[in-house]
């Protein structure tokens, strides 16, 4: 529609007119919006299934200790990371790491 025929419409026509074009674009902003809710949805649940099925970590499987305070027998230490401060001194002092090493019984 042109400029020409917008200015020879009444005002009545120019109300209809206005009226039809505010319909459909409420309809067409629905149906976006309708679809864009329902990708969200989908997005939200295959990230919920994500979270709820890994940590984003690979499973490690569980580490059995290897070494044991004899002084207190709960405090053990598999190996790893950094030497735990009651082994530090007992290394320290002149003892020898394999006299901490838990013997495993067949």
């Amino acid at each position: 529609m042109n400029r020409k025929a917008l200015k020879s419409m009444s005002t009545d026509e120019l109300w209809a007119l206005h009226e039809e074009v505010t319909a459909r674009l409420a309809t067409t902003l629905l149906a976006e919006k309708r679809l864009l809710e329902d990708r969200l949805k989908q997005l939200k649940g295959v990230e919920a299934e994500r979270m709820k099925s890994s940590t984003g970590r690979r499973p490690y499987p569980t580490v059995v200790p290897k070494f044991r305070n004899p002084d207190r027998p709960s405090e053990t230490w598999a190996g790893r990371g950094k030497t735990p401060r009651w082994l530090a001194a007992k290394l320290k002092s002149g003892k020898r790491i394999d006299d901490f090493r838990i013997r495993k019984v067949a």
